[in-house]
Parts: structure tokens; sequence; C-alpha cells
């Protein structure tokens, strides 16, 4: 009789989704905790809301309106009720403040920080599941709110390690596209959707690419079609004017001027009064006019924008390791939402945010070297010399971990010289050894494997190399102490 083959599984992870190692975990740590610590200075309350959302209450305010509840990884609940893995953080907290809308205080300011998963195809640097950043203010109308999130996010980015070099923010107004679209008849939802997109992507595709998608639509290199806005020759040449003009330049107060020459008694109006607004806070909160400039063509993809809205992006360009630039452009936007909430309650709720994804900010910023405090602290691994004094390893090694280190004692197996390259490929600072001799003579041997590396990149004389002190013996009591003093020393 033949044997039974066992089933093994492939060991394989699903398509668009990364392990995430040490390095990176500590980076992304580190950004959330710089951006966290600024949303609470600005008086910001945290909140956590469930992974999963009834698929109805992410609704039409995917990217995609077309698609209303694609694009999310949905089940269905016991009782039949279909449940999707949240997409944003914006839908449930629309969800949260419309739940509890009467025993808010408002305006309600909340902060979050969490993973969210997307049913999208996969690609390099894409990915179905991802941790994203957000600060919103639900419950505050006029544009004195909004000025406070283009404030608040360049907070974020300089806590982030960056300058007022390395970044500019570009802020806009919905309502001045709707004033054009108004000027050309065009404010059906689905052309009013397809001229934005088509605006969207002037930075890639040029005002070509733009002025195809306008009209019939646009082939792209792979052959796929996306269909255009159809509007004629006439209302293609109104908005591709209008995106020529804003980005004429100037200071603040000069766009608006110019916009408000031109805006008439349309929607347009209503988003260069408040863009005057915005200048007046920007500028009474010092934010200087390189920093944050108006520019009319920026859109934000999202449908439920109804008002200001402003991206970030990145202006020091990092390298790969060949020297070609790391393309990461907008790394952080934001908007007004006043419609999201109106959906549960039927009353409008006015409402703005800013919102990064942790990932990408944070390989954009550790590319520029910016990303401070997320080095881990330096590991100190204790060496099993023998077996049968584990006890007192596992002491020194808690001795270490209260003064602030680092530290384990090995608990796998293999001889000392096994155990100190184990020390190696883990990156640790020190190795502690302490054998019978030790035990002894009440002493312990400190490795000290930084200073070891980097001898060996700079030293090649033997008898330079015994001079150094890079393995030495201290009283056993003075373990922690001699560790710490040559830490300090490195400063």
């Amino acid at each position: 009789m033949a044997k039974e083959k066992t089933f093994r599984p492939k060991a394989r992870r699903p398509r668009g989704f990364e392990d995430r190692a040490a390095h990176v975990i500590r980076a992304e740590r580190a950004l959330v905790s710089a951006a966290s610590a600024v949303y609470e200075r600005w008086g910001f309350e945290p909140l956590e809301t469930p992974a999963f959302e009834y698929a109805d209450a992410l609704g039409k305010f995917l990217p995609d309106e077309d698609r209303p509840n694609e694009g999310v990884f949905a089940m269905q609940d016991d009782d039949g009720q279909w449940m999707a893995l949240r997409y944003d953080l914006t839908a449930p907290l629309a969800r949260f403040a419309a739940e509890g809308f009467q025993n808010l205080v408002k305006p309600y300011r909340r902060y979050q920080f969490g993973e969210v998963w997307r049913n999208e195809k996969p690609g390099p640097g894409r990915f179905r599941q991802f941790v994203q950043c957000d600060a919103d203010n639900v419950g505050a109308s006029g544009p004195a709110a909004d000025a406070e999130m283009i404030a608040l996010a360049a907070e974020v980015m300089r806590a982030a390690g960056l300058n007022d070099s390395d970044f500019v923010i570009r802020v806009n107004d919905r309502r001045l596209l709707d004033g054009v679209l108004e000027s050309l008849g065009s404010a059906d939802d689905t052309r009013r959707m397809r001229v934005l997109r088509a605006i969207d992507k002037l930075d890639r595709l040029g005002m070509e690419g733009v002025e195809l998608l306008l009209g019939k639509g646009r082939k792209d290199e792979s052959g796929d079609f996306t269909e255009g806005a159809g509007l004629d020759e006439a209302g293609r040449a109104r908005v591709l004017g209008f995106l020529e003009a804003s980005k004429a330049g100037g200071t603040r107060a000069e766009v608006t001027a110019r916009l408000a020459g031109s805006a008439g008694e349309t929607a347009a109006r209503a988003g260069v009064e408040a863009l005057e607004e915005i200048n007046a806070i920007l500028t009474a909160l010092g934010i200087p006019e390189e920093l944050a400039v108006f520019d009319p063509s920026v859109v934000r993809g999202l449908g439920y924008y109804t008002g200001p809205v402003f991206e970030t992006e990145l202006l020091a360009t990092p390298t790969y390791p060949d020297g070609s630039p790391m393309q990461f452009g907008s790394v952080a936007s934001g908007g007004r939402y006043d419609d999201l909430v109106a959906r549960f309650t039927g009353q409008q709720v006015p409402a703005t945010g800013f919102s990064f994804g942790v990932s990408r900010f944070a390989a954009a910023l550790s590319a520029l070297g910016r990303l401070e405090g997320a080095d881990a602290a330096p590991l100190v691994i204790v060496v099993a010399a023998d077996k049968a004094r584990m006890a007192d390893y596992f002491a020194m090694a808690a001795e270490l971990r209260s003064a602030g280190l680092r530290a384990e004692a090995f608990t796998g197996n293999g001889n000392m010289g096994k155990q100190l390259k184990y020390a190696d490929r883990r990156d640790a600072a020190f190795a502690v050894i302490c054998g019978e001799e030790e035990f002894a003579s009440g002493t312990v041997q400190i490795k000290d494997l930084k200073l070891g590396a980097q001898l060996a990149e700079s030293i090649t004389d033997r008898d330079e190399w015994k001079e150094q002190k890079q393995q030495f013996s201290v009283p056993r009591s003075e373990l922690v102490s001699a560790i710490l003093t040559r830490l300090s020393a490195r400063g």
C-alpha cells in the first residue's frame, strides 16, 4: 500500500503584501511618534477605529466612484451583512462621528494611525496593506481650520526631519475648478470627476496628455484606453487656459488677486475668498511663501473634497546606489470634506483633515538620511559560556536592561565562536563573556564589537591591533557602568 503523501503548503506571501523588517518598522515607528507628538501639542486626541467597517459605510467614497464597493477586501458577517477592511482612516472617522454625534465635543479633533487595506493591482511601491497617519477636525467650518491643517502639515514635515528647503505644500480650493466647470455647463458628477482626474495627472502626463483626457480619451503605453471627459474644443481650451494661468506663480497674495479678477460670480468666488483667509493665517503663523504656495492646478483625486485641498511634495531628491533619482512626489495631502458625515446623518457636518502614508514617507526620509531616532538602542549579547550558569547570564542581561540597554542572554546552541558570530549578525554593540575563570575571579570580559568592526577596516598591523582595547576585563559589579561609559564616549 502506497504511503499517503503529507501535504506541505508552499511558504509564500500573498501578492501585494510585504513582510517588514526590523529597520523598516523602527523607521515607521519613529515617524509616527514624531507626528503624534505634533498632533498632541496642537490639541488633537488619539482615536482607534476597528479594522472592519460595514461595506456601506465606505460606500462611494472610494477613489473610483464608478466602482462603489470594489477596491476593498470584504466578507459577510454571521448575520449576512457585508463587512470590509477599512480602505482609509477617514470613512471610519465619519462613521464614528455620525454614530456618537450628539455626545462629541465639537469641533472634534482627532488623530489616528493604523493599517489600511486596498484590493487593487499591486506594483512597485504599491501595496495592498500599509500604514496611514491622519489628523482631522470635524465640526469646524471656515478656512481657519483648513489653514491650521496646512500649518500642522508643515510642522509634521519638520518634526520628521525635513528642512524647509526639502518640501513644499501646494494649496488650492476645489471650488475654483467647480467655477470653471460651471462656466462650461459641465457640472454633472461623471464629467466633473473625469475632468478632475485629467487635471490631477498634469504633472505626470503634461498638457498634451491632459488635453486627450479632457476630450475623447487617451491610450497609454500598454494599450489600455481611458475614456475622456468629452469636452469640446472650446471647453478643453477653457480648462487648459485655467491650468496655464494657475502655473504663472507669484506670492500667495498675487495668486489670489489674479484669481479674483477672473472668478466672477461662479463657485470660484468662495474659493478665492477662502484662499485669501488661509493666506492671512499662514502669514500670521510664520509659514514662508516658498513653503506653502497657492497652486490652482492641485486637484486631489478623491471625490469627497469640497473646498481647500493641499499636497506636500518633496523637493529633495534621494538617489539609488547607481545615482539615479528616486521619485516620491507627494508624500502627504489633505483637504476639506463637508459631505462625508452627511451620508449617515443627512445633515452637513464641516470637516477637514491631513493624511500621509507612513511606509512611503518613511522610505523617502530614510533615503534622504533625515529620519532621526530610527536606529535601535545598542544591543548587548551575554554569551552563554557555561550552560550550567544560565541563571547568572539572565541576571546580567536583566541588569543591562534595567539601565536602559537592549540585552539578551544567548539561549540557542553553539560554542563561544558561534555565539560571537551570532552577536555580529545581530549587529550587537557588545558581547559579555563570563566563563569559569571569570566567575572564579569575580570579573567579566566585555568585547566591543563596534570598535572591532572599525579596527578591522582601518588597521592592518598586528601589533597596532593588539594595542587597542577591543576586549577588556572589569569587575562583575562594574559591568553596566563600563558599557555605559563606552557608549557615552561615543556620543
